[in-house]
């Protein structure tokens, strides 16, 4: 049987979107269960932030960096190529702070930036808000796109993350997340994704952008029509369209029908 740790820890590292804070969704469940105990569970909560993409301040800048695997330097430390800085971030506050100059080994920093600001600039036609991350990753580039969609007053919040890595033949590959929860009287939670390879992309940075937005592009049109036809299909086999008398309900009429005779046909006794 597996340790309350164990159970606790894949609870967090199964958080849906934006509610793994504990003012929040299930994050206030997490705080009962783990109580004082946090030390135990910062594994869980450190997986969880970097494998969405959490977003954190830069300790003394203007911005903010991703959590992610490409830009872990081991210890609780991340980098950030815009600002030139590392910083510790300490889980699960993600608060930041120790900010030291910090110059990846890379051949590709020019790149980097270039793709950072292209980015910048295009996702903000595409969604409402989103982080960028540009990381170096061995030989090859890293890019990282998340963005959050929260109503918790209307009980659902969602995530859109992208993973791409720019080999240095300048191929093109990664995948798209969804994960959208929706939690009004139920619990519905859909999560889905699609895997981008072969696409090209040599041409500089605004090429790289070109190619991962026709990507994201064709996978939500893939997403809409696939709404359109679970509401036309699957949804409405769901129910009957009428019932078993095969009329129609006359809803205005309805405090005034006398049960089993008016709306099943039967005779009073």
């Amino acid at each position: 049987m597996a340790s309350k740790t164990a159970i606790i820890s894949s609870f967090i590292e199964a958080a849906p979107p934006g509610e793994v804070a504990f003012e929040r969704g299930c994050g206030e469940d997490i705080k009962t269960l783990v109580g004082d105990d946090l030390q135990s569970y910062e594994p869980a909560f450190k997986k969880y932030h970097e494998e969405q993409y959490t977003a954190v301040d830069v300790p003394g800048g203007s911005g903010k960096v991703l959590l992610s695997k490409y830009n872990s330097l081991g210890s609780n430390r991340y980098f950030d190529p815009t600002s030139g800085k590392s910083f510790a971030v300490s889980f699960p506050s993600l608060k930041t702070s120790d900010a030291e100059s910090h110059s990846p080994l890379t051949s590709n920093t020019d790149l980097i930036q270039s793709l950072q600001i292209a980015f910048s600039k295009s996702t903000t036609e595409h969604f409402p808000s989103s982080t960028i991350g540009v990381f170096p990753t061995g030989s090859d580039i890293a890019i990282l796109i998340v963005a959050n969609k929260y109503s918790p007053q209307n009980f659902w919040n969602g995530r859109w993350r992208s993973t791409y890595i720019l080999s240095d033949s300048c191929k093109l590959s990664g995948t798209i997340k969804v994960d959208v929860h929706y939690y009004e009287d139920g619990n519905v939670r859909m999560q889905t994704e699609k895997d981008v390879s072969g696409v090209g992309g040599s041409g500089g940075a605004e090429a790289v952008v070109r190619e991962i937005a026709k990507a994201e592009n064709k996978f939500q049109e893939e997403l809409n029509r696939g709404f359109v036809t679970m509401a036309e299909g699957s949804f409405k086999g769901l129910r009957r369209q009428l019932p078993v008398t095969r009329q129609r309900v006359e809803w205005e009429k309805i405090g005034g029908y006398r049960l089993g005779q008016d709306i099943g046909g039967g005779r009073s006794k």
